[in-house]
């Protein structure tokens, strides 16, 4: 009896500190994040399913392991419990380390490993630890309870039903409706040195704007989708850190037009369409295998000794059609490098439903889709080729947030071609003129070096990239382009678009119509959290100084004298490339030996022209480094392609490196 009594103490013991370890940090991220499980369309079965198995699963092991060190007797069971709580200790211990203390890697696991052998020590001298531990084993379960309860995500495991008002008519005209709403995208990307879209590089944006009304001054009103979008569709500021779900917003776009409209709804990581509106016919990579795949992945960057950004938006990839399998796709007839039968397996699954649905029909229809570009992971150049890239490489700091940029602004080039394509469906099945054409964005992004982001800090430092994004709306019938700079905010969409349908809102909202007067000039509102505004002022940005390009890049190499080396990955994608799959090895990373300076220049070449020059980096967890975008995807050819890295010299000379 007693061991038995014994053999349960320490299974709990495990249990608490393995609740402190997975449990409590993993179903906090997911509890503060349902818009991970809107974007994967998890059911509430998965959710429940995926809960249990974070509180359970991570248990088994070392519950397992004791179980076995039983065999080998008494002496052999006490150590190996010992042993099992000081790594779990010291596991808490990095956690804690990371969260309140500036130590980080290798420092701060030695630290922990002392704390771990402290506290094992403890736990094997006296007896109050093991109390203490015995009792905190109901931990999993309050977590649990909270988690399922008092999370935001709670209601997607106990939903309540959707009771939102209905608009009614305020005319008798109701034009067809196409909303495109983009992600991630500030304004002053799309612009020139003078201020307007800048057609040379996005044409499709500049076409747009040509044909539209741009409300030049629009600014997001958050820098979070799941706060900025039901903004932006209720037309109310975000007053309540909840899910965006039908059932926390029943008052919005969806069931305000809902009475008069057919809707076919797209949405990403929201679901603010009830189900007797709308169900969605196309959906991202679902099922409980994602959520557990995505679920252990947060799981090591809650136990990595170095800091994370511990965010389930790194999950958010669109499929391609190709992946879903849609075979449907408009024809493009533009021919670049790459076949556009290729380029069509890129689009996102929810793009080419949403091309799909766009045509005129008996009743009115509203058109919507919410698009995760070019929002991060950035895996797309202008051409619409794909390409890989590792996950550890950090998107701020010396080196690092221009290559983020840049990416960045390849995958914006391939989003201008999705404008396009939109522009012609639309025109090809005579749309265009019927309908109200809405094209815009939830929030902007920064790339100001230390800022790059969204979050508090980088709408402080850097409003302009955050806060101000596209806005173009086309009425039916409209052919000329005009340019309006009131002080318009995301809450003015809702009103804009019913009063473009000719429906009356059936609720207060704190936006305003572009038919109506504008707000006051001087002060917008942004909110980093909901019910806690912040003002910043009024004006439209100008872009900011994209560098000058290396005066190398784009000139051919011929012999050079070779002297030191660097590893490349992936070296071997350039001995077989086939530009029909669609996908490229554009990204190019490594590392160089530790006596090459920080900022050493390299260039980068294919097939004897150079692609990018870049820094080494200082060095990180993960060396010496550096990393180059190749956007331009004339620099391959099919089959066997050349990579030459050169280290140039201060005085402009080349030397070729060794690569391996």
């Amino acid at each position: 009896m007693a061991g038995a009594r014994a053999e349960l103490g320490r299974l709990l013991e495990i249990v608490a500190l393995v609740g402190l370890v997975v449990t409590q940090p993993v179903l906090d991220v997911l509890g503060r994040s349902p818009d991970f499980f809107l974007f994967h369309r998890a059911g509430r079965e998965d959710i429940l399913i995926l809960v249990a198995l974070v509180a359970v699963v991570p248990t088994v092991p070392p519950a397992l392991l004791g179980a076995l060190s039983r065999l080998a007797g008494r002496a052999a069971r006490s150590v190996t419990h010992t042993l099992l709580v000081a790594l779990l200790v010291a596991a808490l211990a990095v956690q804690v380390g990371r969260h309140g203390t500036p130590l980080r890697g290798v420092p701060l696991l030695v630290v922990a490993a002392l704390v771990g052998a402290a506290g094992a020590a403890a736990h094997r001298r006296w007896r109050a630890p093991r109390r203490v531990l015995r009792v905190a084993a109901v931990g999993p379960l309050v977590f649990v309870g909270l988690f399922l309860v008092v999370s935001p995500t709670s209601v997607l495991v106990l939903p309540r039903a959707a009771d939102g008002a209905t608009g009614t008519a305020a005319t008798a005209v109701h034009p067809p409706v196409v909303m495109l709403i983009l992600d991630e995208l500030p304004l002053v990307s799309l612009l020139g040195p003078d201020g307007r879209i800048d057609a040379a590089r996005f044409p499709h944006f500049a076409e747009l704007a040509a044909g539209s009304t741009w409300y030049r001054n629009a600014t997001g009103v958050s820098g979070w989708t799941p706060y900025a979008l039901p903004a932006m569709l209720t037309g109310r500021y975000p007053a309540r850190g909840v899910a965006p779900h039908y059932s926390q917003y029943p008052d919005n776009l969806f069931t305000a037009f809902g009475g008069l409209y057919d809707i076919r709804a797209e949405e990403s990581i929201t679901r603010l369409c009830p189900p007797s509106r709308c169900e969605q016919p196309v959906t991202p990579e679902q099922g409980l295998g994602v959520l557990v795949r995505e679920t252990r992945k947060l799981l090591g960057q809650v136990t990595a000794p170095r800091d994370s950004q511990i965010d389930p938006e790194d999950s958010y990839r669109e499929q391609t059609r190709a992946e879903a399998g849609l075979d449907a796709a408009e024809p493009v007839p533009d021919d670049p490098k790459f076949r556009w039968d290729s380029l069509d397996d890129n689009q996102p699954v929810r793009f080419t439903s949403f091309l799909a649905g766009l045509k005129p029909e008996p009743r009115p229809t509203l058109h919507f889709l919410h698009l995760l570009m070019p929002h991060s992971p950035w895996a797309f150049l202008p051409s619409g080729a794909r390409y890989d890239a590792p996950d550890d490489l950090p998107n701020d700091g010396s080196g690092w947030v221009e290559l983020a940029r840049q990416r960045h602004l390849a995958q914006l080039g391939y989003t201008d071609r999705l404008i396009g394509e939109t522009l012609r469906t639309l025109r090809a099945t005579g749309l265009y003129d019927q309908a109200t054409v809405v094209v815009t964005a939830d929030h902007g992004v920064s790339f100001k070096p230390g800022f790059q982001g969204r979050g508090l800090d980088a709408i402080n430092a850097a409003p302009g990239e955050v806060a101000w994004v596209p806005m173009f709306v086309k009425e039916p019938g409209q052919r000329a382009g005009r340019v309006d700079d009131r002080n318009w905010e995301h809450v003015d969409l809702l009103p804009t678009v019913a009063d473009e349908a000719g429906i009356r809102l059936p609720w207060r909202v704190d936006g305003r119509s572009a038919r109506s007067a504008p707000r006051p000039a001087g002060q917008k509102h942004f909110y980093d959290r909901p019910a806690e505004p912040i003002t910043i002022p009024d004006g439209v940005p100008a872009p900011p100084p994209l560098p000058a390009p290396h005066p190398l890049v784009g000139t051919v190499v011929g012999q050079r004298p070779g002297g030191g080396s660097a590893r490349v990955a992936d070296l071997a994608a350039f001995h077989a490339t086939d530009p029909d799959t669609g996908t490229l090895p554009a990204l190019v990373w490594g590392t160089v030996p530790d006596q090459v300076p920080d900022g050493t220049l390299l260039a980068v070449a294919v097939n004897g022209r150079v692609g990018a020059v870049v820094p080494v980096v200082p060095p990180d967890a993960g060396g010496r480094r550096f990393a180059a975008l190749l956007a331009d995807d004339r620099l391959f050819h099919a089959g066997q392609n050349q990579l030459d890295v050169y280290e140039i010299a201060g005085d402009g000379g080349l030397r070729h490196l060794a690569l391996s």
